[in-house]
């Protein structure tokens, strides 16, 4: 597909794509609902010409389909506007040699086993409290895949990686009460999941927690979130530090490097390098190579989150973090 767009004239072009395949199934009330097997993939290039940018995706990969889709993308790059900060990334920050993350963990799960562990965790949860009357369901996934990114800077890397998962959601009631909740786990790792018993427990307790709350009077308290609260928190700060939102100024956070934004106990960083990590890469979808970075230290903010794009906007340089790869 590199050559294809080079040979039709365009100065640049990367290429990303992934294949997938894996197990899902579901089950509620002790029923099974849904039994799913995946294998698909899809391939997608922008190309660059003359400032102006082209994209076009197929998960057809025969030559024909291949051919077609890259001059549909050079066919939509005469018709866009010029920007002069659109681009591949530049070449010295690229990773040409990837480490090996280990994100790659095979399990064989035939189909009767995967609904087993479903059932296991669903009972788990039935059985824990009278006021737990009906469910949502437990699912179990396993996926295992590829993706690869090149460039016509000469960069060609991918890597091969696992998820797996375990879900359960739980509905309570008392009286005129009703509440659900939920729990899980995932890991690149099958063995290294929660046990079906234990997910299927915590999701129970989670739900029956919620019945009777009552409102507090208004007053200044400590508060402790609960990790999935406090993750949805966090989403926002780092809404306020990525490139689009800066370069629009649309952030509050514009021009706060050395600011102090949070309590000084608080510190953020990024650890993409972590062996067998759910979000761990050796590069970014621009091919960036990824490193360790303090987003916060002592509560002062430190980087800001930006792609090739939103640096050359800002004047900056890429911190590696353009998402999807």
């Amino acid at each position: 597909v590199l050559d294809m767009a080079k040979s039709l004239g365009a100065d640049g072009v990367e290429v990303a794509m992934s294949r997938q395949q894996g197990l899902s199934v579901s089950t509620r009330m002790g029923e099974v609902e849904t039994v799913e097997f995946t294998n698909d993939g899809a391939l997608g290039l922008t190309v660059y010409k003359e400032g102006r940018k082209g994209s076009a995706s197929t998960a057809d990969l025969s030559e024909a389909a291949l051919a077609q889709t890259v001059q549909a993308a050079v066919n939509i790059a005469k018709y866009t506007s010029v920007d002069e900060c659109s681009g591949l990334a530049d070449k010295e920050l690229l990773e040409m040699n990837p480490e090996d993350l280990d994100l790659y963990q095979h399990k064989e799960l035939n189909t009767d086993d995967a609904i087993a562990l479903a059932k296991t965790c669903e009972d788990s949860a039935l059985a824990y409290d009278k006021n737990i009357t009906n469910s949502d369901g437990a699912s179990l996934d396993s996926f295992e895949g590829f993706k690869v990114y090149g460039n016509s800077h000469g960069q060609i890397v991918g890597y091969p990686s696992t998820r797996h998962s375990l879900s359960c959601m739980m509905i309570a009631a008392d009286g005129d009460d009703m509440q659900r909740d939920y729990s899980y786990t995932v890991s690149r790792e099958f063995d290294k999941l929660q046990s079906a018993k234990v997910v299927g427990l915590e999701s129970a307790q989670a739900t029956v927690a919620r019945l009777n709350s009552h409102k507090l009077n208004t007053q200044k308290t400590p508060v402790m979130f609960r990790a999935d609260v406090a993750n949805s928190i966090f989403g926002h700060f780092i809404a306020a530090i990525s490139g689009g939102n800066l370069y629009r100024n649309s952030s509050f956070l514009l021009d706060a490097i050395g600011e102090q934004v949070f309590s000084s106990h608080l510190n953020i960083s990024e650890r993409p390098h972590i062996l067998r990590g759910l979000a761990s890469s050796s590069f970014d979808a621009e091919g960036i190579a990824t490193q360790d970075r303090e987003f916060i230290v002592d509560g002062v903010l430190q980087s800001y989150l930006l792609t090739s794009y939103s640096a050359r906007k800002l004047g900056l340089t890429s911190t590696g973090n353009a998402g999807g790869i």
